[in-house]
C-alpha cells in the first residue's frame, strides 16, 4: 500500500512548495506516523486501571496527532516549510513524552512497551524530516 501513495507523491513532486524532498525519509516517516497512531490508539484502549488516566489520555492525544502529521505529508500541496517544521516539533515533542509514560508502565502492560517503541520510532523519524528539511531552507 505504500508503495502505491509514494508513487503518487511522486507524481505530484513537481506541484509541492517544497521542491528537493527525501521521498525515502518521507515515506519512513509516513510509515513511522502510522504504526505510532495505531500503536497509540491500542495502548489507550488498553490502560485501565487505576493511575493509568495519564497515559490513557496522552496515548490518545498522540494517536490524533501523529494521524495528523501523517495525512499533513500526504497533502503535497500544503507542505509549507514553517508549518510542517512546527507540526515535526509538536508530534515529536509529544511523541517522546508519550513514550516515556508509557514506559511507566511497561512492567505491567506489553501494549504500553510497543507504543513506546513506537512513539520513539515517530520522534526519531520527524526528527530525520526536520534535519532534511532544515538543510533544504535557503541562507540568508
Amino acid at each position: 500500500m505504500m508503495n502505491m501513495t509514494m508513487q503518487m507523491m511522486e507524481m505530484h513532486m513537481k506541484d509541492m512548495p517544497m521542491q528537493g524532498k527525501d521521498m525515502m525519509l518521507m515515506q519512513e516517516c509516513i510509515e513511522a506516523c502510522s504504526a505510532c497512531e495505531q500503536a497509540c490508539t491500542m495502548c489507550a484502549d488498553s490502560m485501565m486501571g487505576e493511575g493509568m488516566a495519564m497515559g490513557r489520555s496522552m496515548c490518545a492525544t498522540m494517536a490524533d496527532m501523529a494521524g495528523t502529521m501523517m495525512r499533513a505529508m500526504l497533502r503535497p500541496n500544503l507542505m509549507h516549510m514553517e508549518s510542517m517544521m512546527a507540526m515535526h516539533t509538536a508530534t515529536m515533542t509529544m511523541a517522546n513524552f508519550c513514550a516515556e509514560e508509557c514506559m511507566k508502565h511497561a512492567g505491567m502492560s506489553e501494549d504500553a512497551r510497543m507504543c513506546a517503541e513506537a512513539c520513539r520510532q515517530c520522534a526519531m523519524a520527524c526528527q530525520k524530516m526536520m534535519d532534511a528539511m532544515t538543510g533544504m531552507m535557503p541562507t540568508s
